[in-house]
């Protein structure tokens, strides 16, 4: 039987979980979001964009060229909190950082869901009509 995205995306939830409340100071939030959404709906201040499907070569420890701060993570053990629009990448991205040997949680929710729970959301061109 083939996969749906909708399967994926239910394996890799139940893999990881996370929500809003369990992204805190100690940990690094991951954008997972295109480039294009975060100039139309706004980023999360200090955290690190490396868009899905980028995700696997920059996270790669061995890749000289990856995300340093993601490397960092990893070696240090810091959680990393994922964060896309609606939560359905943010999902397989944190399952396949988990394969990867970090410790990751998707932020349920998205972005949406980020900003219903008070935390700091920077531009994007919704909040400035």
């Amino acid at each position: 039987m083939n996969k749906t995205m909708k399967d994926f995306v239910a394996e890799s939830r139940q893999k990881t979980q996370g929500s809003v409340e369990a992204a805190n100071a100690d940990g690094l939030v991951l954008d997972v979001r295109e480039a294009h959404e975060l100039d139309e709906d706004g980023r999360v201040p200090d955290a690190v964009h490396v868009p899905r499907g980028f995700l696997e070569a920059k996270a790669d420890v061995t890749n000289e060229g990856g995300e340093k701060a993601l490397h960092a993570a990893h070696s240090s053990g810091r959680p990393v909190h994922v964060l896309c629009a609606s939560g359905a990448r943010a999902s397989l991205a944190a399952a396949t950082l988990d394969e990867m040997g970090y410790i990751a949680q998707p932020i349920e929710g998205g972005l949406e869901g980020w900003r219903e729970a008070g935390r700091p959301v920077e531009g994007g061109k919704a909040g400035s009509e």
